[in-house]
């Protein structure tokens, strides 16, 4: 009897915990058990008694606020104020400054995939459709891609034009102040389609449209500044660019050592408060063309001149580049890649106080501003233009591998060409899913802090990889540069993405669970809030529910966590379907894995765990992988669920569960303390790593998927430039391939030919005609051999150039230029 109790009563608290009830519904389940056992006879049972007195007065004891408080949270209350770090004012600012979306319901470990798929995917208007269709692909027309990048190193004038008259710089800008005010899956969709064509023409349209002048003084500035700025940029008579980065301030932005000191100075002619301004500032996209300059600056007082603060803290201003004083006009030449990035330095410029961004009320908030308009433009930009790659890889490599031939076959048949191909594919797939999740989310209203952080983060990570295969298997076609190669740049470029709008290892290993982590989970910045505050009584009572509510979320989750992968996941719930029904109960598994494992972390390691970078950067490796995970799942629902894209799905998706379990199982092997974390690795994988990668048929479906025109294809490959115009090789193989693939068999039958008959000739043309005069190929089947030839060498042709052609021109470093 005493066992079977004993048995009665855990399982209720394992219910309990697994469904998440209520403490008074559990306390209530506990008491019914241990009357049923009375009645039964239980009373004369010493073991009854010691049972009823364990679990009865556990329940007693959580349900009786007073005596909680009391005992457990006041001392703990205390416990909690000393090892929890108060928020530095940086740190505030950037957990103020975002929202919290579907990374939130994550976090809580039982996330309601209803929830997701209710949620609507907004699509292009007519207009912003028409935009893409039109001035899009018409500049997409203009760029030569090898002119712009070796030869001249910008946009020719009448490409600058052309952006300019079409308010390419001004799709952020609402059209009351004549920009497009276009959504953010329109900004995403026109980056996508011109990163097909050129990185340098995307990041010329992205920046403006990003972190910059356009969106803080849309966000911040004053009447005037809207008025006057605003319809400047729309049009393309001022050319912006924001100068945060410096020789000691990378990123660690915070530490900027540029100043901005509060003084009288002249200004037009009249004696006015401004500012004296010193900086010295690097990498700064579009600062060669620029006309108006972003500054961001500490900003100082130390006379009095705005009141008693003398440090007001970062600052941001607006600056006309013809200042005097003001160095501007210099290139850096990144990878190669010459978009237009340089340096900026000022020395003893003093400008007025309305050049402050919101004008002086805004003194000292440059930080806040800078973090909120951060999360949204960085949701966009990088992502985007990641996106238009990776398709890009993706189209041309299949298309590629379809074409060129070895042994007389095309190289997409190898097997260790369809495993990159394979990966290029799944890859894909996943970044565009990512991308577009994010640019959702910011029209959805959201400001997307840690969501931008996962997309910038993995959809350059991963876009490197899809580069790196891509060249590859197009081996010798990648490496020759020149006008035929479209993937050299793209393969020079990549770091750019991975090192730019916070670097990659930075925000893998601080950013993505260091600010999740409090943003996103349910109770961790609600105690710290409670913590501080002033009445003692109100501050207990607070801390008190908030730290119940939080062990009864934590035991929840190790209880689902355990009962879930014991189960292989199948207890959890999930959307009816059958294709996807077992991958959102493994994300379900995943992600009250997660949440445990989180709390644990936190609770083990509270302020230590800053210093340990690679336990944050692996737990924000789970929170990413559950968001990109939703994220393809989401994508495919929106579709409609076509049958010929799951090799796709189920590609990206075994990939995605395989990194979750092996940043999971790093945690458990890699946990400080030892013993914790063989406890750990028995609650969260109680029957080892199961998850395997994709298997070897299934990347071979995923190879043809890509070799193969079809509207699974299309779908992967939507929204790139394929025009087949002359200069771009892209759509000429597009072109190509359809017609390649139709000639197949009469080239198997010409390749059988050869080798059966007594075919003459040392060349192909011999050769060919020698077969047409055995009557082995017909003169129809000449023609068609023909064609198929002449388009598969122009595929697969390279560039070569004489000597002079290539040679660069002298470039000097700035010292040396300065002397001569």
């Amino acid at each position: 009897m005493l066992l079977t109790m004993f048995v009665c009563l855990l399982a209720v608290s394992l219910i309990a915990a697994f469904l998440a009830i209520s403490l008074q519904t559990w306390s209530l389940g506990i008491a019914a058990v241990i009357v049923l056992f009375a009645i039964s006879g239980g009373l004369g049972d010493l073991g009854f008694w010691l049972l009823a007195i364990i679990f009865g007065g556990a329940a007693i004891f959580l349900n009786n606020t007073a005596m909680r408080q009391q005992w457990l949270s006041a001392p703990f209350l205390k416990i909690y104020r000393k090892m929890t770090p108060s928020l530095s004012k940086t740190e505030k600012i950037a957990l103020d400054a975002g929202t919290v979306g579907w990374e939130g319901d994550l976090f809580t470990g039982n996330p309601d995939w209803n929830k997701l798929l209710d949620s609507k995917t907004p699509k292009l208007t007519p207009e912003e459709q028409a935009f893409l269709d039109g001035p899009v692909e018409g500049f997409c027309d203009l760029i030569d891609e090898w002119d712009l990048t070796h030869i001249e190193a910008d946009l020719r004038p009448e490409g600058w034009k052309f952006i300019k008259d079409h308010r390419f710089l001004g799709m952020i800008i609402p059209k009351e102040y004549g920009g497009l005010g276009f959504s953010a899956l329109a900004h995403r969709a026109v980056i996508e389609k011109i990163s097909t064509v050129s990185g340098v023409a995307n990041t010329l349209v992205s920046v403006p449209n990003s972190l910059g002048p356009a969106e803080l003084i849309l966000k911040y500035g004053t009447e005037e500044q809207k008025n006057y700025f605003l319809p400047r940029l729309a049009k393309g008579d001022e050319i912006p660019c924001f100068g945060l980065t410096g020789p000691e301030a990378g990123s660690d932005a915070t530490s900027i050592p540029d100043s901005g000191v509060v003084c009288k100075g002249k200004w037009k002619g009249k004696t006015v408060v401004g500012l004296r301004m010193n900086f010295d500032k690097r990498y700064i996209t579009m600062a060669p063309d620029a006309t108006l300059v972003g500054i961001a600056f500490q900003m100082y007082d130390p006379d009095g001149l705005l009141g008693d603060k003398k440090e007001l803290g970062i600052t941001l201003n607006m600056i006309p580049s013809d200042l005097k004083g003001l160095d501007i006009g210099r290139r850096h030449f990144p990878l190669n890649v010459p978009f237009s990035n340089g340096p900026i330095r000022g020395k003893d410029l003093f400008v007025p106080l309305d050049t402050i961004i919101g004008g002086a009320e805004m003194a000292g908030h440059g930080w806040a501003m800078l973090v909120e308009c951060l999360s949204v433009g960085r949701a966009i930009s990088l992502p985007s233009g990641a996106t238009g790659s990776a398709k890009t890889a993706a189209l041309t490599s299949g298309a590629y591998t379809r074409i060129r031939t070895q042994f007389n076959m095309p190289i997409g048949k190898f097997e260790g060409v369809q495993e990159a191909l394979a990966r290029i594919g799944g890859n894909t797939y996943t970044v565009s899913a990512l991308s577009k999740a994010t640019a959702v989310a910011v029209d959805h209203g959201e400001k997307p802090s840690v969501p931008s952080a996962i997309a910038k983060y993995h959809t350059t990570e991963l876009t490197r990889q899809i580069i790196q295969d891509a060249m590859d298997v197009h081996g010798g076609k990648g490496i020759i540069l020149g006008p035929k190669n479209y993937l050299g740049r793209m393969w020079q470029g990549a770091p750019v993405g991975i090192t730019v709008e916070g670097a990659n290892i930075l925000t893998r290993s601080m950013i993505i669970f260091g600010q999740g982590a409090i943003r996103c989970h349910p109770y961790v910045l609600k105690e710290m809030e409670a913590a501080v505050i002033e009445d003692h009584e109100q501050r207990l009572d607070t801390f008190d529910k908030l730290l119940f509510g939080h062990i009864g979320f934590t035991i929840s989750n190790a209880v689902r966590a355990l009962i879930l992968g014991l189960s292989g996941s199948r207890l959890a719930k999930a959307p009816a379907g059958s294709a996807t029904t077992r991958y959102y109960q493994q994300l379900s598994r995943y992600s009250a894995a997660f949440a445990f494992l989180a709390d644990t972390t936190l609770l083990s390691l509270g302020a230590e765990l800053k210093r340990k970078e690679r336990l944050s950067a692996r737990l924000g490796d789970l929170l990413s992988h559950l968001y990109i995970g939703s994220a393809i799942l989401k994508r495919f629902e929106d579709e409609g669920r076509p049958a010929a894209d799951l090799p796709l799905l189920q590609w990206s998706m075994q990939d995605t569960l395989y990194r979750l379990q092996e940043a999971m199982r790093g945690i458990v092997d890699n946990f400080p303390n030892a013993a914790v974390g063989f406890a750990l690795k028995l609650l969260v994988m109680p029957l080892g790593a199961r998850q395997k990668l994709p298997s070897d048929k299934l990347g071979t479906k995923v190879a043809e998927l890509l070799m193969t025109p079809s509207e699974s294809r299309d779908r992967l490959c939507r929204g790139l430039y394929t025009s087949d115009r002359a200069g771009h090789p892209i759509g000429k193989m597009e072109t190509a391939l359809p017609i390649i693939i139709a000639a197949a068999p009469v080239e198997k039958k010409f390749i059988k030919a050869i080798r059966s008959a007594a075919i003459e000739g040392l060349t192909w043309e011999e050769r060919l005609q020698s077969a047409m005069l055995q009557n082995l190929i017909t003169q129809d089947e000449a023609v068609i051999l023909k064609q198929a030839r002449a388009l598969r060498l122009e595929v697969i042709a390279v560039d070569d150039f004489d000597h002079s052609e290539i040679k660069a021109a002298r470039a000097l470093p700035a010292e040396k230029a300065n002397a001569a």
